[in-house]
């Protein structure tokens, strides 16, 4: 059975307890620092404010955190293990590096082991691990001023069949097992901030989201029983026309987004997301007063969770909600995106008041 992280509350206090008995089965990611440690780390601890807890390494890295250098979170992996010790140590001697499998093989290393080892202790390939460092790097480079293009991490595909192996194993089939002609049909997006994946029918939009959330593969697989496998490959108008709405978002042209969206989720969930697309771009809100907009000033915890489980990124714009002190807090596509997103939106309202000045 996995471990069910309790709430922050309890989470903070085994932090500062340095509670041995949450070691392994509980990161914190400070998001002051931008490093996520042990629960037993030995350094000062943080403001609870700028923590946030995960149930594994995995979470820690995709959500854009760097390992501590005081306690290790990824030794005793490496201690235990010369190889994934030493492949550890080229990724933190060359960060920025696109490691690709021929890379490791020349080092002399079986894939296989290599490919075993890293998702039996870290649930995340080395190939995969090296990547979200790259990802890392852009989110820094992107808060330091670069431009998008310069930093973008590239999280895009090759071609239709790297998109429909990628996509196949997040559903954990044979890209042969997918629909030719399906109810539902998915294709990939590019933009200026990674690839997104969109799934649509004839109807609207389904689903769409960066292609390396870590979510993506759960909710691929709600879809694949939603519809009873009848999933495939390819196009409907509303992949279009996202897309070209898309394109007119990150070029500056408008916020606007009119592709008609099936969003499902329970009836609160839908109140949540209706209230988020309500949002102007360039303002934000908090969790609190997105639940007093819904007349559920009680369900704070249930307006996250609702928040979280959005799954039309950027459409429905659960990247405007806010910490109450105005901070970043927990976006499935990374914290980088939401920044870069709320400063893509502040443009949006800088040239409305041009326009009227």
């Amino acid at each position: 059975m996995l471990f069910a992280l309790p709430d922050d509350q309890i989470l903070y206090t085994a932090l500062v307890a340095r509670d041995v008995a949450y070691e392994g089965k509980a990161f914190v990611g400070v998001t002051s620092t931008g490093v996520f440690c042990r629960m037993t780390c030995p350094a000062r601890k943080p403001k609870p404010e700028n923590c946030r807890f995960f149930a594994d390494v995995q979470a820690c890295l995709a959500a854009g955190f760097r390992a501590c250098k005081r306690c290790h979170p990824l030794g005793t992996a490496a201690d235990a293990d010369p190889m994934i010790a030493a492949l550890l140590d080229a990724i933190a001697a060359d960060p920025a590096r696109r490691w690709r499998e021929s890379d490791v093989v020349a080092l002399g290393y079986d894939l296989g082991s290599v490919r075993r080892s890293f998702k039996r202790q870290f649930g995340v390939t080395f190939l995969e691990m090296a990547r979200m460092e790259r990802l890392r790097l852009a989110a820094g480079a992107l808060a330091g001023g670069v431009s998008v293009m310069e930093a973008q991490l590239e999280a895009g595909f090759d071609g239709p069949s790297a998109f429909r192996a990628a996509f196949a194993r997040h559903l954990g089939v044979r890209p042969s097992d997918l629909a030719r002609e399906g109810q539902l049909r998915a294709d990939w997006i590019d933009t200026p901030l990674g690839a997104m994946v969109a799934v649509a029918d004839k109807r609207g939009l389904y689903l769409l989201e960066f292609a390396d959330r870590p979510a993506l593969a759960r909710e691929l697989r709600a879809l694949w029983a939603d519809c009873k496998g009848n999933l495939g490959f390819g196009r409907y108008p509303a992949t279009d026309q996202i897309e070209a709405e898309l394109t007119r978002y990150f070029s500056g042209q408008s916020a606007r987004f009119d592709v008609q969206t099936i969003g499902g989720g329970s009836p609160f969930s839908q109140a949540v997301w209706r209230a988020l697309q309500a949002i102007p771009a360039g303002e934000t809100r908090s969790y609190s007063a997105l639940a007093e907009t819904i007349g559920r000033p009680d369900a704070v915890r249930a307006v996250a969770r609702a928040n979280g489980a959005n799954r039309l990124a950027i459409v429905v714009p659960c990247h405007r909600v806010l910490g109450m002190d105005g901070s970043l807090t927990g976006y499935g596509g990374g914290l980088w995106r939401k920044q870069k997103l709320i400063e893509i939106e502040a443009q949006f309202v800088q040239e409305k008041r041009n326009e009227q000045s």
